[in-house]
């Protein structure tokens, strides 16, 4: 664990080792340049917080703090998906400001990404007692109050400023939500934030599928549930247990734990690994499972071909602690036994992998080949922020939901 907080604290500075800064996402070779996406730069605060580096995650902090302020189109205090991080502070009029990531469509506003930083503002504020970090969360609080609540279809929130998705519903950013507000109403002590966090839950609760034991992904028009069977994914079942702990839906962990498990081996179709290596753990989605492996992910020539036997990391360090969270009838074991796969992981994959052309050690890999996630995009055996930050959540048993 101590490796995996060094990872974290390497890459915060890998670009940019004083002042306002967001460490990248994933490493150089990753296809993926320098960005840093705010969710990863999120669980990456709470999870130096975890581990008591206040340091690098006041640093983090204080560059979400930046980007909102210093936006070069809006004025709102809403984040982007991403940013650069090697050129994140730049020159526009006379001026400084954010540098948002160009390429790959990552300009866009989505309110799990959202949610996500104001949880890790939230927790700074708990943490330090700085007002300016609880400040900049009830900004980001009240841009997805102001912009995405709704009262039609399903209600709960919509999908965010995110060109042709701006009508979708997710339950993934509903639970974040749920979580993010109940944080805010602790901190000031404003019951209306723990009624909007009940209207997120709301639509959580109408996403249910009582007869199969798990939760639909969200909806595409606000109004009806996707129901594709290649679109049911993991991290909504991990996070509605950590968000609610509602044992009248904690079936979802076991859903999840049987029909999104795998194995990885060298022998399979599009597998990365090598030699005697295998690794067991969970997908992204049922897609994952039943992807062609004939058939490059996302329908793109420069992507490589899936491996349907693929273990996130991410996904499992989630259901790791979300287990552990839930104390059933043989979680422990478990989660150990999951704990093992992402500390293996951590020790043979993405050695040599760099950040800003140095190595960072002690991280882990976002999956163990490439893997398709049945939702148009992939995950590949890349060091990844927020695979090592769930890997920390699992092993120091914290709830990234709830203060601690």
């Amino acid at each position: 664990m101590r490796a995996a907080l060094g990872f974290l604290g390497g890459v915060t500075d890998a670009h940019r080792a004083t002042g306002p800064r967001l460490a990248q996402s994933y490493q150089d070779a990753s296809g993926l340049e320098d960005t840093a996406f705010v969710y990863d730069n999120a669980l990456t605060v709470i999870a130096l917080l975890a581990g008591g580096d206040v340091k690098h995650a006041r640093a983090i902090g204080d560059g979400l703090l930046f980007a909102q302020s210093h936006d070069p189109e809006f004025d709102d205090r809403r984040l982007r998906q991403a940013y650069n991080a090697q050129d994140f502070v730049v020159a526009a009029g006379g001026t400084e400001v954010a540098n948002p990531a160009s390429g790959f469509g990552l300009v866009g506003t989505a309110v799990g990404d959202m949610a996500w930083s104001g949880i890790a503002l939230a927790h700074l504020a708990h943490r330090t007692g700085v007002r300016a970090y609880l400040q900049g969360s009830l900004a980001i609080a009240r841009w997805i109050q102001r912009n995405t609540y709704s009262t039609t279809g399903l209600g709960g929130y919509t999908f965010g400023a995110t060109a042709g998705l701006e009508d979708h519903k997710s339950s993934e950013h509903n639970i974040d939500v749920t979580a993010y507000f109940r944080l805010l109403a602790r901190l000031t002590g404003d019951a209306a934030w723990r009624d909007r966090a009940e209207h997120a839950w709301a639509f959580v609760e109408r996403v249910w599928n009582a007869e199969g034991g798990f939760f639909w992904t969200g909806s595409d028009d606000g109004a009806t549930i996707n129901k594709a069977p290649a679109q049911l994914p993991l991290d909504v079942q991990t996070w509605s247990w950590l968000a609610q702990r509602d044992r009248s839906h904690g079936e979802a962990l076991d859903w999840a734990r049987t029909n999104l498990a795998t194995t990885d081996t060298p022998l399979r179709a599009g597998s990365a690994l090598t030699g005697r290596q295998t690794f067991s753990g969970v997908v992204f989605a049922s897609g994952s499972l039943t992807t062609d492996t004939g058939t490059r992910i996302g329908g793109q020539s420069y992507n490589p071909f899936p491996d349907d036997g693929a273990v996130w990391f991410e996904g499992t360090g989630q259901l790791a602690i979300a287990l552990r969270d839930r104390r059933g009838a043989g979680d422990a074991d478990r989660a150990e036994v999951l704990l093992a796969q992402l500390r293996a992981a951590q020790r043979e994959l993405g050695r040599g992998q760099t950040f800003g052309g140095a190595r960072v050690e002690g991280g882990i890999v976002a999956a163990s080949s490439p893997m398709d996630t049945g939702f148009g995009f992939g995950y590949y055996p890349n060091l990844h922020l927020a695979a090592t930050s769930w890997y920390v959540f699992a092993a120091t048993r914290t709830n990234p939901y709830r203060f601690f």
